[in-house]
């Protein structure tokens, strides 16, 4: 094995230019930690954040970027007895996944499903673990309710309309063109609206009189009033983006009549219990869907390592239609 690796890095902070090719000292596994020689890298929204120098890593987490990877298990640390050298995973990294090896924890990674290829599931956990972790076990979805999903055409949209649908929920999305509303609704959305439209609230409660159950958020500002106003009586709404700014004016008293949950999270700075806990749950009730064909997640497009900053632009001019992947072989 070299004793160096190429990853991408950027200098400063910046637009997709800043991105490069450097190298490195090849890491080695601590106690509980695997070496992947990664296959490929999914490309996610956090990434393009910490490249514009508005999500610094977690203290102790590898600066370069990628969150999560798919590969072959190349070395092992002390106290991972699930994993073999050789054993092909997909897996969630603190960072580092831009490259062609990374370290993470061995609990967070999972085996590669039956029927899909290597490289694909690179797909797979960024997406797979927010979504998870935060419609069904923040936001407690359950079978015969209905969640509106704000902003459903991306990675994290498209997932969470596979596994809601999976699991028996009714799922209304919003999106901004008509184009991504269609696709919404290839996927299984059962209702798709436009966010800018003024009669948005108007047009769901015609649709759903009683509100909806549950609202998983990526917009935040002004859109939480209406959500507050879209949901139902106990309903819950979960964060889990800010694209539409990071601060709202909320009208409390709703919140308080219609007895309704906040919460939210961000994935990367999570305990590694946290976060094994989310895989454990992923393997034991969504895995065996992926390995008969179902929640297949779409990838829009496939890169090369070097250009990664091609896939970065084509993410911040949001035309892809779910996830975008880097590979190395």
């Amino acid at each position: 094995m070299s004793q160096s690796y190429r990853h991408i890095a950027f200098e400063h902070s910046g637009g997709p230019e800043v991105l490069c090719l450097s190298q490195s000292p090849l890491p080695q596994p601590g106690a509980g930690q695997v070496l992947i020689r990664v296959c490929a890298a999914g490309v996610n929204g956090p990434d393009l954040a910490q490249r514009r120098g508005a999500y610094p890593p977690p203290a102790g987490a590898s600066p370069i970027l990628g969150l999560e990877v798919a590969g072959e298990i190349c070395a092992l640390g002390e106290d991972t007895p699930r994993w073999q050298l050789g054993d092909q995973v997909c897996a969630l990294v603190p960072g580092g996944g831009y490259g062609e090896y990374v370290l993470t924890h061995g609990s967070h990674c999972l085996p590669v499903p039956n029927g899909m290829a290597l490289a694909d599931t690179a797909a797979l956990p960024e997406t797979f673990f927010t979504v998870w972790g935060n419609l069904f076990m923040r936001g407690g979805l359950k079978a015969g309710e209905t969640v509106l999903i704000q902003g459903g055409s991306g990675g994290i949209g498209s997932t969470a309309i596979l596994l809601a649908k999976a699991f028996g929920a009714r799922v209304l999305v919003t999106s901004g063109s008509e184009e991504k509303r269609h696709y919404c609704l290839t996927l299984g959305a059962d209702a798709a609206f436009d966010y800018r439209d003024p009669e948005l609230v108007a047009q769901v409660l015609a649709l759903c009189p009683a509100g909806v159950n549950l609202v998983l958020d990526m917009a935040g500002g002004k859109m939480i009033n209406e959500n507050l106003k879209l949901l139902a009586e106990d309903g819950r709404m979960v964060s889990v983006a800010m694209q539409s700014g990071p601060r709202a004016e909320v009208d409390i008293f709703r919140l308080m009549a219609k007895r309704i949950v906040w919460t939210g999270s961000t994935l990367r700075p999570q305990s590694i219990a946290a976060k094994a806990a989310i895989a454990s749950e992923l393997e034991q009730n969504v895995w065996p869907l992926l390995a008969k064909g179902h929640c297949i997640p779409p990838i829009s497009a496939r890169f090369p390592l070097a250009e990664a900053a091609e896939a970065h632009r084509l993410m911040e001019v949001g035309e892809h239609r779910g996830k975008v992947i880097l590979l190395l072989e």
